[in-house]
């Protein structure tokens, strides 16, 4: 019997809901670094050498204070304060992007990740040639250097979130996609939904995709995601909606692809999601997108 196709369970997710990076900072820090969460980034830091103290400042789901002293990356998905700590004379060698996931808060990876995670280096196997052309960059100056690390700092991510969907509970993922995704079975059914958004997707379609009963598939996928099939299903459909209509994309248009009889249908669906209407809600993205 033929063994199955793997399974791309980021791709999808990551064609509509891009991650990017920008390099913000690379070589040594000394003295109090203050990352605020109101300038509205994620961050990817590395730590190349030395030691680094970290503190959360009133944060209640994060450890208010942490160190490290051997090579680690430090994973801020959403924004999130933190300070950096590091003594004049011994200052650490990091090197640091800010980071956007599409979507903001809509969008379902960066929704469904702790505010941090914190890895070894040694622990993620496969980011080694990565990082090591990520810091050969970051040290030296060269044609496309800026772009080519901006690049690389989102592959990293990408390696992040490859080995997430593997360890969650090592990383403390609670239910959610990431949780959801690492199930074999429950992944099967994510990322047909996820390609094909607009089908018909019924109970009894989605546990036949996952190979499970409905009753099984759906318990299983409420303990592990956090919610029902069909309300991530109109979750996930409305974050594609919020994603056309930045783009311009007519309602009715969307409405269309997503798998809505008519606008109005998908207008609902959308209110109940969000707490206002498309047109409401894009208004408020213009107003806070406006120049100061």
């Amino acid at each position: 019997m033929q063994s199955p196709a793997p399974l791309d369970r980021l791709s999808g997710i990551l064609e509509r809901f891009r991650v990017k990076a920008q390099l913000h900072h690379s070589g040594a820090l000394c003295g109090l670094t203050h990352f605020d969460a109101g300038e509205g980034f994620g961050y990817l830091h590395v730590l190349r050498r030395g030691a680094l103290e970290v503190s959360h400042p009133g944060a209640r789901d994060v450890p208010q204070t942490l160190r490290f002293d051997q090579p680690t990356v430090l994973l801020y998905p959403t924004p999130f304060t933190h300070r950096f700590h590091n003594p004049p004379v011994e200052g650490a060698d990091l090197s640091c992007a800010r980071l956007v996931f599409e979507g903001g808060a809509s969008n379902p990876l960066a929704r469904s990740l702790p505010p941090l995670v914190a890895l070894p280096l040694a622990q993620v196997p496969g980011m080694d040639m990565a990082l090591q052309l990520l810091l050969s960059e970051t040290d030296h100056l060269h044609c496309g250097h800026r772009l080519l690390v901006n690049r690389l700092f989102e592959v990293v991510v990408i390696q992040l979130l490859r080995w997430l969907l593997d360890h969650p509970h090592e990383a403390g993922v609670h239910p959610g996609l990431v949780n959801g995704m690492s199930d074999a079975r429950l992944a099967r059914a994510l990322v047909a939904m996820h390609d094909a958004p607009g089908d018909a997707w019924t109970l009894e379609r989605m546990a036949e995709q996952a190979g499970m009963s409905r009753t099984a598939f759906a318990n299983t996928f409420r303990d592990l995601v956090g919610q029902t099939p069909a309300d991530y299903l109109t979750g996930w459909r409305v974050a594609l909606a919020q994603s056309g209509l930045r783009e311009r994309r007519s309602i009715k248009v969307l409405a269309e692809e997503l798998g809505y009889a008519n606008p109005s249908a998908l207008s609902r669906a959308f209110t109940g999601k969000v707490g206002v209407s498309p047109r409401e809600w894009l208004a408020k993205v213009a107003q806070d997108n406006a120049p100061s």
